[in-house]
């Protein structure tokens, strides 16, 4: 059926010709594949927790074998990702010596990464008394995944890739519902309670034994511009946590000059924009709840009802 005129066509097709960064229609073959890095971002849980996440080892003898090559198949499938991202595919020889650097560099940490993460397994299972076993954390806690990628995409985005880093948490947050910025530097025995809803900004700082609830933003507060009032990039934006701070639920914390002091608790529902001392507790004071009776209702009738 031939389309239309006025069906919109003619003027969609118009600006796929437009300048203005989003017409990838002969360079897509230079971007990243979504698909392969949210493949990759799942079997690298799979490295992380052998026998949890993925498919389950027959036996533990084979554990050595599917290790070498899990890393192998990660490792072609994503060079070629790695290349694109730098910018060049196929690549020359330089690109592909850096892609190769990267990806070494990358595989390298994750031993290091893996005992980071064991130490906020061990911060889930002290912080939850919900938590039954290690094992419960590792296969049902969605925090967990957001922090395991984050963490790794961290590495990636200290080495400058583009791109990637940010579509690996993006993939995080898309099934957790948690979003951590890859820039964010987070410390060990980190726990986010439940999780849903936390944000955390890209130039964030995190110490150590830090636990967050849902719904806890960690953001900017204001940008800069220049003279033609765009806004400045780069630059720190969102708050530094230091150790052994508990933020509560749908806690806004914001500013790159904010610094939440150690030992701090910052209670549920504040919205802070100015830093606070170590060994604070910042809550709002108690409103007056009212509770009073309901009258009596005619039988048969519903809440909500109205008669007459």
């Amino acid at each position: 059926m031939e389309p239309t005129k006025g069906d919109g066509a003619e003027e969609l097709l118009h600006t796929y010709t437009e300048d203005g960064g989003i017409n990838y229609l002969a360079a897509a073959a230079m971007l990243p594949s979504r698909s392969v890095i949210d493949d990759a971002c799942a079997e690298l849980m799979s490295l992380m927790f052998p026998g949890f996440r993925g498919e389950p080892l027959v036996d533990s003898s084979d554990l050595p074998q599917v290790t070498r090559s899990r890393l192998r198949n990660l490792q072609s499938r994503l060079k070629p990702e790695f290349c694109k991202s730098l910018g060049k595919f196929p690549p020359d020889a330089p690109i592909e010596k850096r892609a190769d650097q990267l990806l070494a560099g990358f595989f390298s940490q994750l031993p290091a990464l893996r005992k980071m993460l064991w130490t906020d397994i061990d911060a889930a299972y002290e912080g939850d008394p919900a938590a039954k076993s290690y094992e419960e954390i590792i296969l049902a806690y969605p925090a967990l995944e957001a922090i395991t990628i984050q963490r790794m995409a961290h590495e990636l985005y200290l080495q400058e890739l583009p791109l990637i880093p940010r579509i690996m948490t993006e993939w995080a947050h898309s099934r957790t519902g948690i979003d951590i910025h890859p820039g964010a530097k987070i410390g060990s025995h980190f726990f986010i309670d439940h999780g849903t809803g936390v944000v955390i900004g890209e130039t964030c700082e995190i110490g150590t034994r830090v636990k967050l609830y849902h719904g806890v933003t960690l953001g900017a507060r204001s940008f800069q511009k220049d003279e033609g009032g765009k806004i400045k990039k780069g630059g720190k934006r969102h708050p530094t946590v230091e150790d052994d701070v508990t933020i509560y639920p749908n806690s806004t914390v914001l500013g790159g000059e904010t610094v939440i002091g150690a030992r701090s608790t910052i209670g549920g529902n504040v919205f802070l924009v100015q830093s606070v001392p170590a060994d604070s507790l910042v809550s709002y004071e108690e409103t007056q709840l009212h509770i009073v009776q309901k009258r009596p209702r005619l039988r048969g009738q519903t809440n909500g009802s109205f008669n007459g």
